[in-house]
């Protein structure tokens, strides 16, 4: 939807995903603040953080205070792993957020960090949570959850969301038409017990199943919609212990070894454009191990861990 008008109270309804992400001074005029009240995901391709920082640029720019209603990240505050952006390449709203791909902020975290390396700073107000401390997961705050998108049903999902979604990128269903997004993934050609013998997976359990999409109703068509697929189901064993970047790693490069149909997708932004760099297809390509690949991002990760200190809420 790009905009329209809310039945009960009148107001105008702007749309930030679609033709338009960054609000305009025509959409802030006459406002004395601007409220972001969402529910991220804590991983930089769930777009919510690039939202966020475009309503923090709009907010600068028309002198007004932006207001940030603080919620946890369900992946907790101290999980951090995966690459940063590649500077080199061009930006959009899987990659504005600064920090590796799972970062650990919360909305708050993030909009006090970006706000701090602005030249001209907004005027801005977090209202932090109470009770939450950063080592929590989502099953540990006792909150049911709510789905801030149709496709991310559970909090199980969201552990799992960092890593399968990377399948996205390929010509594996990531279970999107399904009941189980993102903790289904397969195809008609994979063969699921040679993938799970290959995978190394802490803190998640996967077993063979079966599935079939179908649900039409999804902003990107499900792959092998009415087609019987062969695939794994991913299970959540140990939420505090879980690596869903490194399971998604270990899933391609067995998926990749073991299925000579298996392929990149030169559609939509590709595993590039999800991750913010070319480094890790450009090994996965090569054959390198999922150790390796992560070993070259612990630079960085530790040094965006020591430098988001000052932003930390927690």
């Amino acid at each position: 939807m790009e905009g329209g008008v809310d039945p009960e109270s009148g107001l105008p309804l702007v749309s930030l995903y679609g033709s338009k992400a960054k609000p305009g001074p025509e959409d802030l005029a006459g406002l004395d603040a601007l409220v972001v009240d969402l529910q991220d995901a804590g991983v930089r391709f769930y777009t919510y953080e690039s939202t966020l920082i475009l309503c923090l640029e709009a907010a600068a720019e028309a002198r007004i205070e932006l207001v940030v209603l603080d919620r946890p990240n369900p992946l907790g505050g101290e999980r951090m792993d995966g690459p940063l952006r590649d500077p080199t390449l061009a930006s959009s709203l899987l990659s504005l957020a600064p920090g590796p791909l799972i970062h650990g902020l919360t909305l708050g975290d993030m909009a006090r960090l970006v706000n701090a390396g602005r030249a001209r700073p907004a005027h801005l107000t977090v209202v932090p949570m109470q009770g939450w401390r950063r080592g929590m997961t989502w099953a540990d705050t006792g909150r049911p959850w709510v789905p801030p998108s149709p496709n991310l049903r559970s909090a199980e999902a969201a552990l799992a969301y960092p890593g399968v979604c990377l399948l996205e990128a390929t010509n594996v269903s990531e279970g999107r038409g399904t009941e189980d997004p993102f903790l289904l993934l397969g195809a008609p050609w994979m063969k699921p017990d040679v993938v799970r013998l290959d995978v190394s997976a802490p803190g998640f359990a996967l077993e063979p199943t079966r599935f079939t999409p179908r649900d039409a109703a999804v902003a990107l068509a499900p792959k092998y919609r009415d087609r019987a697929c062969q695939g794994l189901r991913v299970g959540v064993t140990d939420p505090g212990a879980a690596r869903p970047y490194a399971l998604g790693l270990a899933l391609l490069g067995a998926l990749r070894k073991h299925h000579p149909e298996f392929r990149f997708s030169r559609e939509g932004a590709g595993l590039d454009g999800l991750l913010g760099t070319r480094r890790v297809r450009e090994g996965l390509e090569r054959g390198e191990s999922v150790d390796a690949i992560l070993a070259l991002d612990a630079p960085a990760r530790d040094s965006f861990a020591k430098g988001r200190k000052p932003a930390l809420l927690y």
